[in-house]
């Protein structure tokens, strides 16, 4: 049986509405580069959902036994394509007040779950 882990994210866009649909058009469906989403999938990430509420954005990820989230770091910092990707998408990204330098998407904290 798999070990699914599940990480969520959260980062702001800037507050353009004509920049923000130009980002939902990026992340539409077959829109992604193909590289990216291959690189995504190559650290063991084997589902990823973005949503989006005014200009914030909520990102879930599910991963499989296999994933490093300082691996996955190594991997896009080598991979010239998904630097590209970054640099396009920080047009249109912003830090969240509360982040650090640096830091673009942040950790969300669990605070409930439902018990079944």
């Amino acid at each position: 049986m798999s070990n699914i882990r599940r990480f969520c994210f959260s980062c702001d866009l800037k507050d353009d509405p004509q920049l923000i649909e130009k980002y939902k058009e990026y992340h539409a469906s077959g829109n992604a580069w193909p590289e990216i989403t291959t690189s995504i999938k190559d650290a063991g990430i084997v589902d990823m959902e973005i949503y989006l509420t005014g200009n914030r954005l909520f990102m879930i990820m599910e991963v499989d036994e296999t994933f490093d989230p300082a691996k996955k770091a190594a991997m896009d910092a080598t991979n010239p394509k998904v630097q590209e990707w970054e640099k396009l998408m920080d047009t249109f990204q912003q830090k969240l007040p509360w982040a650090e330098n640096g830091q673009k998407w942040l950790p969300l904290e669990k605070i409930f779950k439902l018990d079944q």
